[in-house]
């Protein structure tokens, strides 16, 4: 059976295109930086966000720890959304890898009181740590954090001598929304990680940018967290093409999660979250006790999303349509019916 899958944007394929391009990749051995293609992919997405260098790593969570792993020292402590994907999504990874002590302030959908968030900056005394790095994430989940509180958060970062890393997992469709370069966005961080397998369509990787010193370091680091690659610009060359053709395909989903709410909206009792609705995901909750079994129903009709945990979240991408939306949309009607 070929499945609807509306569990994350994560799921595409690669397309025909990055298939053909990665067949013919010119590759060497990256560990000695001697894969053109790769070495073409990392200044691409640098140059794209307005940094001075890039270096490639398997996935978003290798590259936000390994920002982490090189901007801090043990013990530093790091301010971050305490929903953030850093402290939710990737296993506990921070104080495994790099030693740090995470502190996590609550925020309005990705917005900080940045009264608050300077009142807990610390300086080294003999009884506290140090705050070293903030961490801001944008998109965030599927809202769209406005460029004045980037602004304002590097701002205050810089005032108190703190480096700035930006979780840009989906900073392409962060700029999509916003109707602006990612470059605009990027500008107020040092470092930002940037997901070329989610709704870019590739079928691996992640790039992380920032000063050239600073990637010097990470490409290290990198190493000793075993993310040493070799023959890897057959990767590069399916990413090159998310970065040149997918990201402007972006508005394409944005405009089909739209179509989705309105269908969804027809349903009785659906209550969309407006302050998700940004990007590609539809968030939505509804009162009626069997939401919990709906993913088995849409399973056995050919439609796959995540279970039920608080509520649902729907997302489009490159290898869904409308005519899939309606169907997948039209056996959620079905059920609640």
């Amino acid at each position: 059976m070929k499945y609807i899958d509306l569990r994350s944007d994560t799921v595409t394929k690669p397309t025909q295109e990055m298939r053909d391009a990665m067949y013919i990749a010119p590759v060497g051995d990256d560990v000695f930086s001697d894969d053109e293609t790769m070495n073409a992919l990392e200044d691409l997405v640098a140059k794209t966000l307005g940094k001075e260098a890039g270096v490639f790593v398997p996935s978003g969570t290798f590259s936000n720890q390994l920002s982490l792993f090189t901007h801090c020292n043990q013990g530093d402590e790091v301010i971050v959304d305490q929903d953030a994907h850093i402290v939710q999504h990737e296993s506990g990874a921070s104080p495994v890898i790099s030693s740090v002590q995470l502190f996590t302030l609550e925020s309005n959908h990705g917005i900080w009181d940045l009264n608050k968030l300077e009142r807990v900056i610390k300086k080294r005394t003999l009884s506290t740590t140090e705050t070293r790095l903030v961490c801001v994430e944008n998109a965030y989940n599927g809202s769209v954090l406005p460029l004045d509180y980037m602004e304002r958060v590097f701002t205050l970062a810089k005032r108190h001598g703190l480096a700035v890393h930006l979780d840009g997992a989906r900073i392409f469709n962060a700029a999509t929304a916003l109707g602006v370069e990612v470059s605009e966005i990027a500008q107020y961080a040092d470092t930002v990680s940037v997901c070329l397998s989610k709704a870019l369509g590739a079928p691996a990787g992640t790039v992380l940018v920032g000063p050239k010193d600073f990637i010097d370091k990470a490409r290290m680091k990198r190493k000793i967290m075993g993310g040493g690659m070799r023959q890897v610009g057959i990767l590069a060359a399916a990413a090159k093409i998310s970065v040149e053709v997918m990201s402007k395909r972006l508005g394409i989903d944005h405009d089909n999660a739209i179509y989705m709410e309105a269908l969804l909206r027809e349903i009785p009792g659906i209550k969309i979250d407006e302050h998700q609705r940004d990007i590609n995901m539809v968030f939505f909750d509804i009162d009626d006790e069997r939401k919990y079994k709906l993913h088995e129903f849409l399973f056995d009709n050919g439609v796959k999303i995540l279970e039920y945990e608080g509520i649902f979240r729907f997302v489009t991408h490159y290898d869904i349509d409308r005519e899939d939306i309606k169907k997948a949309i039209d056996l959620v009607k079905r059920y609640f019916s």
